[in-house]
């Protein structure tokens, strides 16, 4: 065999060789996977791994809001007292805006008229510028008064009246008629125009009992449903005087010192001033719901603030 057969043969053979090596080689078994892999697919594919056992999202950051507070909705309805009627007026108002689902409706009428629609279930609140009288308790056992703010009542008068101040005892004689002309107090020689609150409201009723004891308010008096309409008549009434509200004062009435002490809310809430007296809101029973709700923004600081805006005492 000649030399060049012999290499033919050789080459013949490396390829034959080669070939049944591939062959042998696409026949093995893919590798088994490792405890590694494993592991990261049952991170990813076993759903008991995932929240609520099902793979459909990945749990997300826990929401803040509190599940169970739900957003005040409804309507407030409150009357009575026309000295706390702003109070309410202004609260209720930036209630509102803080909770758009809400209508707080406020009316007048007088603390009687307060007390009594609270007590009937009228009203969902009733306001009172006085303390709850005992017969009313009488009547009316669950009725629950809360202080939302203090007033002082002034003694104001028309801006003409030379007099700049009274006592305690002066301040009774003359809205009993027993001092009816204002040189009897070092003013001029004038009759006094005595200007003062129907009965039911409630601040005619904390005057007669810190002012007037057992004397009553004089037959001549003219007697106004509210507070703004005493204001009116007495700055453009010539030598007239009344009581109010310290929160309805302005430069267009006179208001006169009472045993030496101005009428301002720091007199008043020190105790110095000597005509003050409770601003209550009224429920029936404790308050629950939206009325508790309400009754718990008053006594926030936002409403506080409103409340010595009015020219009241805040109480918290």
């Amino acid at each position: 065999m000649s030399r060049r057969e012999s290499l033919s043969i050789l080459l013949i053979a490396l390829l034959a060789l080669t070939m049944v090596a591939s062959l042998v080689g696409c026949q093995q078994p893919t590798t088994e996977p490792t405890e590694a892999s494993e592991a990261t697919e049952a991170s990813t594919d076993d759903p008991s791994l995932y929240e609520g056992g099902e793979k459909d999202e990945p749990a997300t950051e826990a929401s803040t809001d509190d599940p169970t507070e739900e957003p005040a909705e409804g309507t407030l309805s409150i009357a009575g007292s026309t000295t706390v009627q702003p109070v309410a007026d202004k609260c209720g108002i930036a209630y509102e805006e803080a909770n758009p689902n809400v209508t707080v409706e406020v009316q007048g009428g007088g603390s009687s008229v307060g007390v009594k629609s609270v007590a009937e279930g009228t009203v969902d609140i009733g306001n009172a510028s006085r303390e709850v009288k005992e017969s009313e308790m009488e009547e009316y056992p669950d009725l629950n008064p809360i202080v939302v703010a203090r007033d002082g009542i002034a003694i104001a008068a028309n801006p003409n009246v030379e007099v700049e101040g009274v006592t305690m005892d002066q301040v009774r004689a003359i809205f009993a008629g027993e001092i009816t002309n204002w040189s009897e107090l070092g003013g001029s020689d004038a009759d006094i125009v005595i200007v003062a609150r129907e009965e039911g409201s409630g601040t005619r009723s904390a005057f007669e009992d810190i002012v007037m004891g057992d004397s009553m308010i004089a037959d001549s008096a003219l007697l106004l449903p509210s507070n703004g309409a005493v204001h009116t008549t007495v700055s453009t009434t010539p030598n007239a005087v009344g009581f109010l509200s310290m929160g309805y004062l302005s430069d267009e009435v006179k208001a006169l010192a009472v045993d030496g002490v101005e009428p301002t809310a720091e007199t008043a809430a020190s105790g110095e001033y000597p005509v003050t007296r409770p601003l209550n809101m009224i429920t029936l029973g404790e308050p629950t719901g939206l009325a508790k709700d309400f009754l718990d923004y008053v006594l926030g600081a936002d409403c506080q603030a409103m409340v010595e805006e009015e020219g009241f005492i805040a109480v918290k």
